[in-house]
C-alpha cells in the first residue's frame, strides 16, 4: 500500500513530508515500494499514527445519556448504571452489539486501538464470562480494530474474578490479535484479596494490570473505609509498578505525582468523563513533566456518551492550564497516540517509522473548518475536533476509506443495537 499526497506526516517522534508505504502482509511500515498496488489519496491531509483509546467501557455504549446520569455525584451515578445493567441484562449478545457500535464509532473517529475495561458480569457462571469476552473479541476482529480486553472486577467475588480471568486468557488465545489484561475497578469497589488474586493471574500469564484511581467516589470510600488515600492502598497492595496503568488519577498531590513517577506507573487521562461529570481533574502536565507515560481514554458511554478521542484530546489541552501549565496540541496528540500505545506495552503502534505497526489515520484539513489555520497539525485539535478521518488503516488493512466504514455496515450496527434495547431508530424526513 502506498499513501500519496499528504500535506504532513506527524507523530510524537518526527514531523516530515513525503509518502508512506506499508506491507499488508506483515502490517508494518516499509522503506521500499509496497508489495501491492493499493494507493490511498491523502492529498490535503495530515497523517498521524492511529489514535489509542487507552480506557473505554464498551458495554456502556448501550447505556448512553440515561436519565439520572448527568451532573450527579459518582456514587449516585454508579447506582443508576447498575440498575440499568440489571434491568436490561448484560449477556454475550448485548456485549457484542454494544462493542460493535462502540468500535465502529471508534474507527470512524480515527481510533485504531481500544482498551475495553469490562466490569459488568451478570451471568451465573465463568462460562458466561468467557462467552461475553469472546463475543467482544469477535466484534473487534470483524471490524479490524485492535483490542485490549481487560477482565475487570467491580465488587465481584475475588475467587470468581480470578478463575474467570484465567479462563478468558485461555479462550482468547483463539484471538492472538487481542491483548488480555486484568483490572479491578478500584479500591472503592474491590478488596485487597481481589487485587492480589488478579495480580497473581497477571504474573502467571504475562498480563498487564490496569485499575482506576482517585475519581470522586474512590477517594471518598478509601477515606471512609481505610482512613487512607487510594494510592496509599495501591502501593501497599503491590499495584504501583511498571506493568500497571492507572486511569483517571484526579486531584493527585505533588507527592503522589512523584510516587507514581518513581514507581514507573503509566496513567490514562479521561477528561471527557471526569470534567463534565464534576468528578475531578487530573494534573496530566505535572505527571508528564515528572516522566510519567501519559495516555488518553474516553471512558465509557455512560459518563462520556462519545468515543471521540480527538475531541477529548482537545479538552485535555484546554483544561491543562487549570492544573499547572498549558499543553500544546502536539503534546495532547502524543498522549492520544504514542502515550496510550506505550501504556499498553505496544510502543510500535504510536509511530510512523519504518518497522512500526502500519496503524495510521489521514485527516482531511482542506475544508473550510481549517481555512486560515497556520499550523495544520495543531488545527486537528483547535480548529475542528469533531472531524471524521478520510482514511483509517490498521496493520496495513484499510478499515475506513473516504470517510466510510469498509469493514462493517454502520447503519446495520446501529440498528441492531437499538433493536436489542427496544429503542426506536430515527426515521429520516
Amino acid at each position: 500500500m502506498r499513501v500519496v499526497g499528504a500535506l504532513r506526516l506527524w507523530d510524537a517522534f518526527s514531523e516530515r513530508e513525503g509518502e508512506l508505504t506499508c506491507d499488508p502482509v506483515s502490517g508494518l511500515f516499509r522503506d521500499a515500494d509496497p508489495v501491492d498496488d493499493v494507493v490511498l489519496d491523502a492529498g490535503g491531509c495530515v497523517v498521524t499514527p492511529g489514535l489509542v483509546n487507552a480506557h473505554h467501557h464498551l458495554v456502556q455504549t448501550a447505556f448512553r445519556s440515561l436519565p439520572g446520569t448527568r451532573g450527579v455525584p459518582m456514587r449516585d451515578w454508579l447506582g443508576v448504571m447498575g440498575a440499568a445493567y440489571r434491568r436490561v441484562g448484560v449477556d454475550a449478545e448485548l456485549a457484542a452489539s454494544a462493542a460493535s457500535a462502540g468500535l465502529a464509532e471508534s474507527l470512524l473517529r480515527g481510533v485504531t486501538t481500544v482498551a475495553d475495561h469490562h466490569l459488568t458480569w451478570l451471568g451465573p457462571s465463568v462460562a458466561d464470562d468467557v462467552a461475553l469476552a469472546t463475543a467482544v473479541a469477535a466484534s473487534a476482529r470483524r471490524l479490524g480494530i485492535r483490542l485490549a480486553f481487560v477482565r475487570g472486577s467491580a465488587g465481584d467475588d475475588p475467587l470468581r474474578a480470578a478463575a474467570s480471568a484465567v479462563e478468558i486468557v485461555s479462550a482468547l488465545r483463539a484471538f492472538p490479535e487481542v491483548q488480555v489484561a486484568v483490572g479491578p475497578a478500584g479500591v472503592h469497589s474491590d478488596s485487597k484479596e481481589t487485587f492480589a488474586l488478579l495480580g497473581e493471574v497477571a504474573a502467571g500469564h504475562g498480563l498487564r494490570r490496569r485499575t482506576q484511581a482517585n475519581e470522586q467516589v474512590d477517594v471518598a470510600v478509601a477515606a471512609q473505609k481505610y482512613g487512607r488515600r487510594p494510592l496509599d492502598l495501591l502501593e501497599d497492595w503491590g499495584w504501583l509498578a511498571p506493568d500497571v496503568t492507572l486511569a483517571h488519577l484526579c486531584g493527585v498531590t505533588p507527592d503522589e505525582v512523584r510516587r507514581v513517577a518513581s514507581a514507573g506507573v503509566s496513567v490514562t487521562h479521561a477528561p471527557g468523563c471526569d470534567l463534565p461529570m464534576g468528578w475531578g481533574v487530573a494534573p496530566m502536565a505535572a505527571l508528564s513533566d515528572a516522566g510519567v507515560t501519559v495516555g488518553l481514554g474516553t471512558s465509557g458511554g455512560g459518563s462520556n456518551d462519545a468515543g471521540h478521542l480527538l475531541a477529548d484530546a482537545r479538552l485535555a489541552m484546554q483544561v491543562a492550564p487549570l492544573t499547572g501549565r498549558p499543553v500544546t496540541a502536539r503534546e495532547a496528540l502524543a498522549w492520544a497516540t504514542a502515550g496510550g500505545a506505550a501504556g499498553l506495552g505496544h510502543p510500535e503502534r504510536g509511530s510512523l517509522a519504518v518497522g512500526a505497526a502500519a496503524d495510521f489515520v489521514c485527516w482531511d484539513v482542506s475544508g473550510v473548518a481549517d481555512a486560515g489555520v497556520a499550523d495544520p497539525v495543531g488545527g486537528l485539535l483547535w480548529a475542528d475536533p469533531g472531524r471524521r478521518p478520510r482514511h483509517v488503516v490498521v496493520g496495513g488493512r484499510v478499515v475506513v476509506r473516504d470517510h466510510a466504514l469498509v469493514t462493517g455496515d454502520e447503519d446495520a450496527i446501529a440498528r441492531d443495537l437499538r433493536a436489542l434495547l427496544g429503542r426506536p431508530g430515527v426515521t429520516p424526513g
